[in-house]
């Protein structure tokens, strides 16, 4: 089973080559890059795709690459996938997204995660949702709460030391029964 969502602007699919360069220009954007803990090197990125395209080649989804129908031009991902074993709400599936910023601004990232909700719920039956960002990032938080997304308690990211500024995030939850 092999999951690609397209909604009216976006066609949200597998990793391509071609993407690679476009990501990791996204990845050393400080803009983009600002509610990570550093800008990622061009290996980093594409270890960060080639993550993605394995998730996708087990499950069947997992966070797409995202293209706009009107120009097929790359603009980032979007998507659903599981989260790892150390988070403390885990076992769960995350939604999640980083777009360009010249992307930003349009409700794409909303658009496509309403298509990644209905595959999640629809298609494979989940019966919830999460997401997480730091507090101070306002743009994800809007679109957890878009999303119908209701915010849950505050966690440590295991995957940041202690004491780390970044390392409080805030978690949202959304019930398919939502």
């Amino acid at each position: 089973m092999r999951i690609e969502p397209q909604t009216e602007r976006l066609q949200l699919r597998q990793w391509r080559e071609g993407d690679r360069e476009p990501f990791a220009a996204m990845n050393a954007d400080p803009a983009v890059m600002e509610f990570f803990p550093a800008l990622l090197s061009r290996a980093e990125s594409d270890a960060g795709i080639d993550r993605q395209i394995a998730h996708i080649e087990k499950f069947g989804w997992g966070f797409w690459a995202v293209e706009t129908l009107r120009d097929k031009r790359f603009i980032g991902f979007v998507g659903i996938k599981n989260v790892t074993d150390d988070m403390p709400f885990a076992p769960a599936v995350e939604i999640g997204w980083r777009l360009a910023k010249n992307a930003w601004g349009r409700g794409y990232a909303t658009e496509a995660a309403r298509a990644c909700l209905q595959v999640g719920f629809e298609r494979l039956g989940l019966h919830e949702i999460v997401s997480f960002t730091l507090p101070g990032n306002f743009r994800s938080r809007g679109v957890m709460e878009k999303l119908g997304m209701q915010q849950g308690e505050n966690f440590r990211h295991p995957a940041l030391p202690s004491g780390h500024p970044m390392q409080e995030h805030v978690l949202y939850r959304l019930a398919r029964s939502r």
